[in-house]
Formats: C-alpha cells, structure tokens, sequence
C-alpha cells in the first residue's frame, strides 16, 4: 500500500442512535422503498419531478450525451418563485405564515404566503421598470431580512439571474463578484446590525460599483437610519419603488436549464468561482431533499440559521421549504447578542421544530454553557441538523442531550455549494445515526470513496469521496469557464465528480467525512486529517475549540500545529500543552500528537462562523497574512500572530 495514497483512519466512534420508534411512525421515509426506486433512473427522477408545478412537461430526464455538462428535464418549462409561492395560495395556503423575521434589535415581522407573494411581485415588476429581463444578472448584497428573500424570488419571477453576495464581505470581494457576473442591477441597504455594531452596507457597495462600470441602478432597502449617499438617477429607495409598482407580474415560463442563480465559492488560485445552477433540477433536488432529510410537516416551524449569502441559506432557508409550503424563521444577527442565550430565546418564542445550523456553532455554545440552553423552553424541537463541516462527535453528543433532550434525531448533512443540496446525511425516520458520520447518500446518490487510480478503497481505510453519476441539482458550471469546472471538478477520474474531500467508509457503510483533501497533513509519511485530530482535541473536558493546520519538519516532512481555545475562556500553560498532547497520542495515536499548541480565547472566523484555517496556516507558516476583510473580529488573526512569534522567538 502506498502511504502517500491514503488517508490514515485514526479516530473510532462506538455510539449508535437508532431511530425513534415514535418518530419513525409518522416520518415520511420509513423503510428502503425510495432507495428501490432508485434503482431505475428514469424512472425515479421522473417521480421526483412531479413533486412541481410544470408550466410544459419535459422530454428527457438527463440528457448525458455530453459529459460533464448535464442537462436535466430537457425541455420542461417552470418558474422557480411560482413553485414557492403562487401554488400554495391557489392550494388555500396563503394566510400561512411564510417567514417569522426577527431583527437583532428585536424587532419582528411575519410574513404570510399571500403578504410574501404579493411584494415578490411588486418587486419583480419594480426590476422591470429598472430594465432587467430574462438572463440579466442581479447581485444582492443585504442582511439577513426579508427583503433578500423577496429580492431572490423576484428575480426567479423574471427570468433574471441573481447572484447574492454574504453582507459581511468587503467592497473588495463584493466588486469582483459584480464584475465577474457583469451584474446589471445592485440590491443592497442602508446598513444591518451585527453584535450592536452597524454593517455600513451602502457605503461599502459605494467603495465596490465604483469599479463596476456594468451596474445602472441601485435599490437601497431602508433597514434603519444610517448615514448613506444617494446617487441621483443611480439609485432608488426600494419602498418607493414598491409603492409604485403594479400588484401582479405573471411568472416567466423558465425552460428547465435556463440559469436560476450564481453563487461565488473560494477557489484554490484565488479567484471566487461563480458556481451557475440551473432552475428545474436544482429545484427538484432540494425540494426533495428537504423533504426527505428534515421530515417536513405542515405545522413545522423550520430554523435554518445559514445567510442567504451561502448555498445553506439558498437551498434551505429559501428554495427546498418554501417549494413546500414550509414556515421558516430568519434571524438577522449573531448568537450572543445581547446574551449568549439568543438562539434558545428564539426557538421558544417562535414555537421552532426543527433546527439546522453549524457545528462551528455547536462548539461555540458548548463553551458558552449549559445555562443559556437549559434557561428555555425547548421542548417544542423534534430534530435537529448540521451543517458546514464535519461534527466532531463530542459536539454532537453535546447538541443530541443539551439541545435535543435526548430525544430528536440528528441529521448530520453533507453537501456543498456545489451539489445544490445534501448528497450524504441520515433520514431521521429509517437511519442509525453515529456520531461525527453523516452515515449514507440520499437515494439517487452513487458515492463512493476512491484511491487515486478510481478504484474503491477497502473498508475503513481513507481516500477520495467521489460521486459516479449525475443527480439534479448538481452544479451546471463555473460562470464564464467552461475550462476550469471541467479541470476542478472532473478531471480526476473519467465522468466522476469529484469534490475535494477525503472520506471512508466503515464496516456497516456509514460515510466519514475527513475534510478537503488540502486539509489533510502529511506526518512521516502517514497522511491524517485535519479533523480527526481537531476532534481528539475537542474530546477533552477542558477544550471547547481546536482547528490543526499542518507545518514544515526537517525529519517528519510535516508536523501538526494545534490552536486550542478552552473552556471559560482560560489561556493554557505549559502543562496544559503537555497534557493535550498526550491526550491526541491516547486518543487517536502518537503519529496525531500536535508538534505545538497555542491558546487563544478565539478563533479567526468569517461572519457565518467558520474557521478561517487558511490563515492559521499563513500564521504558523511564518507568512503574510492573506485577506481578512471576512473576519468576525480582525484582531484575534494579530493576537494570534503575536502569540505563535513570542513562542518561536
């Protein structure tokens, strides 16, 4: 066996979680019928489809005559907003609450089907008016209020294409999204509020269109009373615009692979790539899956906590439940604002059932304390999902007994912006979940994992997570370069997809995620993933958070770099170093243990919440850092960078 070609498989989980019996009763997937199905193709995609409203009916399933580029429900025609909204209100659906908002000042709205259609179309004819039509790009750069859900639906409504940009990126990031897009019209406000603090949105859309010579027009929702600059001619304030606007805009008859929106993920060179999905089977696939994974029913109230400037927030915050009628909660700001107990305050005042939301998070409310959890009411939740990254399994027992009671299922998701929706995750009525595995695809889903000449590896022995055949809402493209999405995502093996990430399979076929191949060190020749050891740390009483980054050794090739926050926000000493390496080598093997360790109170993460570990690496290899501008709090990169130099000095 070549080493170099493997992934070492070092961390065990014995737990197993069957399904609740009670829960299992009334699930909507309950036994193996959907996978069956699954069996024949054609067959099971057509069933899926009939879950939408049709405007035509589609020829061909999958047209497959020219690989990678998949083409789904060739020649079907609908509109993605009439599929969320129109068809709930003519099914006598439309005094239903659509979305319960709530502001991180504490205000409130609740939005009914009827309320929420009705300003989607105002507002698609307020796009009208501005001159967008079919195909024109929008790029929507807003908090986390209704009127980005309104804003994506509107332009589903039209034909345009939009392209949402997370609130929380810099002028700079915003800019190159635009001009990479070409983006006609920008949709942005006045501000947002995140921890207290104003987000000076317009001022910073301002600093980016300044080198966006393809906007013309800029809609400024009021979201309170900042201090902003308003071009005259260029921009428009959008309650003027819906105050103006005509009352009903029919639904443009989108053809199945007709664009539905862009969204920009990291790319290795540096250069946001603008992954395209197309309308029908992006939105067959989350639809269904949002059925499928979350067990929806008609009196849920659905939490996902993600943006809207992630794929998360897109596919199931927005698309997969309001494509079912699904009552939804937004929440504009962060966890611990004003108090660390927010995000339970919240699922008690609004009755939340089912709650989804990042093991990041997770591990932030276990440093935080049982106390903010168990000073509310949460008994209303029955299942519980994550998503982001791989869950270490301390976490997930932390968020299955504190959070769920012991009671709710857990749907541990694996997906990315990429695949639209979730490939790999238990359906709570029929899977037994262990924890830190996000167990088996969904059906439809052909994964495997494979060496690097595409063979399956052995059970429990590391290598490529690899997905054999096209599902629907895959990725269509990257904006612009037919080139690169060919070479970044199918040129490992022939017609397979792959996506990055390391993966095994144990001896009963659950899935276990090891994180982005980049992710994974190369110690003396044993290659370990980042968050097996990440996982070990996280497993000791005192530590509440741990990203590993790898880093140069003259004699191991690679060693491992370990920035630990504990618990009670405590710096550690010398013999806490001591004690969590040893820790690492008892738990998954001496070949884990950290080459160094260093505290800090925090960790760099972006606005949503994830570990920034690519400036962990820049820290601990001695580099400039790179770009910051996403960071919930800059300082803790200098602090850090401090640290690690008072150590090697």
């Amino acid at each position: 066996m070549n080493v170099n070609k493997t992934i070492e498989i070092l961390l065990q989980e014995s737990h197993r979680f069957p399904p609740n019996r009670s829960f299992q009763e009334r699930a909507y997937v309950k036994d193996n019928s959907l996978f069956e199905l699954a069996n024949d193709f054609e067959t099971f995609w057509n069933e899926q489809s009939k879950f939408l409203d049709w405007i035509e009916p589609f020829h061909t399933i999958c047209d497959r005559s020219n690989p990678p580029f998949y083409s789904w429900f060739v020649g079907g025609k609908l509109n993605a907003s009439f599929n969320c909204l129109d068809r709930h209100i003519f099914s006598g659906h439309g005094n239903k609450a659509a979305i319960i908002w709530e502001g991180e000042p504490g205000d409130r709205r609740t939005l009914t089907y009827r309320e929420l259609w009705r300003s989607v179309n105002k507002f698609a004819n307020a796009l009208k008016k501005l001159g967008v039509s079919k195909g024109d790009r929008v790029a929507i750069y807003l908090p986390l209020i209704p009127e980005a859900v309104i804003s994506m639906l509107a332009c589903a409504r039209i034909g345009a294409i939009h392209s949402v940009v997370f609130g929380g990126f810099s002028p700079e990031s915003l800019r190159d999204r635009i001009n990479d897009a070409q983006a006609k019209v920008l949709i942005t406000a006045d501000g947002g509020w995140r921890r207290g603090e104003v987000l000076p949105l317009k001022h910073d859309a301002d600093v980016a269109i300044s080198q966006c010579p393809s906007i013309k027009h800029v809609v400024i929702v009021k979201r309170g009373d900042f201090l902003l600059r308003v071009k005259e001619g260029r921009d428009h304030w959008y309650h003027r615009l819906m105050q103006e606007a005509p009352a009903h805009c029919d639904p443009e008859a989108m053809f199945s692979n007709d664009p539905l929106f862009t969204l920009y993920t990291s790319g290795s060179t540096g250069k946001p790539k603008g992954i395209l999905h197309h309308t029908g089977g992006y939105l067959v696939w989350v639809n269904r899956t949002t059925q499928w994974v979350f067990d929806i029913r008609p009196e849920d109230v659905f939490w996902c906590t993600a943006d809207v400037g992630w794929i998360t927030g897109h596919s199931y915050l927005v698309y997969g439940p309001l494509s079912l009628g699904a009552t939804i909660v937004m929440y504009e700001g962060a966890p611990d604002y004003p108090e660390k107990d927010r995000f339970w305050e919240i699922i008690e005042r609004h009755g939340v059932t089912i709650f989804y939301t990042a093991p990041t998070a997770i591990r932030a409310f276990m440093k935080w304390g049982n106390e903010h959890p168990e000073k509310h009411d949460l008994s209303t939740l029955r299942l519980l999902g994550t998503v982001g990254e791989p869950i270490n399994p301390a976490a997930w027992l932390w968020y299955h007994q504190t959070i769920g009671r012991g009671k709710c299922p857990i749907v541990d998701t694996w997906w990315q912006t990429e695949t639209g929706g979730i490939l790999i995750s238990p359906l709570p009525g029929l899977t037994t979940t262990v924890p830190g595995s996000a167990t088996k695809p969904l059906p439809g889903i052909d994964a495997a994992v494979l060496d690097e000449q595409g063979n399956e590896v052995p059970i429990n022995q590391g290598g490529y997570l690899a997905i054999r055949k096209p599902w629907p809402g895959m990725l269509a493209g990257i904006w612009g370069d037919e080139e690169r999405y060919k070479q970044v995502y199918w040129s490992k093996w022939e017609n397979v997809y792959f996506p990055g990430d390391g993966a095994r399979i144990d001896e009963d076929g659950n899935f276990w995620l090891l994180g982005r191949v980049d992710d994974v060190m190369n110690v003396a020749g044993h290659r370990i993933s980042t968050m097996e050891v990440e996982s070990a740390l996280v497993s000791h009483p005192d530590v509440s958070e741990a990203a590993v980054v790898g880093i140069e050794h003259d004699i191991k090739g690679e060693a491992i770099a370990a920035f630990v926050t504990l618990k009670g926000g405590k710096l550690g000493d010398v013999e806490m170093v001591s004690k969590l390496k040893e820790h690492v080598a008892n738990t998954i093997g001496a070949i884990a243990k950290p080459e160094k360790i260093l505290f800090s109170v925090d960790l760099p993460k972006t606005r949503s919440g994830k570990i920034m570990r690519r400036l962990l690496r820049d820290i601990a290899l001695g580099r400039v850092l790179g770009d910051t501008t996403t960071l919930a709090d800059p300082s803790v990169v200098e602090f850090l960078k401090k640290k690690y130099e008072e150590q090697e000095s």
